[in-house]
């Protein structure tokens, strides 16, 4: 089993903290089967709230699928308590978000999607289902009359110990 963390780093513009809605966030992962290196050609979506039985019964997983070139059957987890928030003071460094558990295949590409959180403590603002697809996102806080943002969302994948 092999650890693999999602790191995201971005500008925050009056924005204090950014995460997603745990635990029914889609992670959509591009991935890559270790058995034969094939690579997905769709994004998959994991989500921490769902769970699929495994071909040997014995547990669940996120996330279950065959590589359709080896026939493998691979699996990948969210590890419990893994998800982290990206704060005003992590600004242009890397931060991770989540942890994932794999076993035969790895994620390559991450691709964000509707439904992260973003909060202003000085108006004490909360922005639901925020949508990251274009890889920023702008909005107005009424109570402090300036505008909050996201912008230059980058991710990648780390192998943890």
């Amino acid at each position: 089993m092999v650890k693999i963390s999602l790191q995201i780093k971005a500008n925050l513009e009056n924005l204090d903290e950014l995460f997603t809605n745990h635990p029914d966030y889609n992670f959509l992962l591009k991935l890559k089967c270790l058995n034969c290196g094939e690579i997905s050609d769709k994004w998959h979506d994991v989500q921490e709230s769902q769970r699929f039985p495994t071909k040997t019964g014995k547990s669940d997983t996120h996330f279950l699928a065959r590589c359709k070139l080896c026939g493998r059957e691979n699996s990948l987890d969210i590890i419990e308590g893994s998800n982290g928030k990206y704060t005003g003071d992590d600004v242009g460094k890397f931060k991770t978000l989540v942890t994932f558990d794999c076993r035969g295949i790895e994620p390559i590409d991450f691709q964000p999607s509707d439904g992260w959180i973003a909060k202003v403590e000085e108006s004490n603002k909360t922005f639901n289902d925020v949508d990251l697809s274009e890889k920023e996102w702008v909005e107005y806080d009424d109570k402090l009359k300036q505008s909050v943002g996201i912008y230059e969302l980058e991710s990648k994948f780390v192998k943890v110990k």
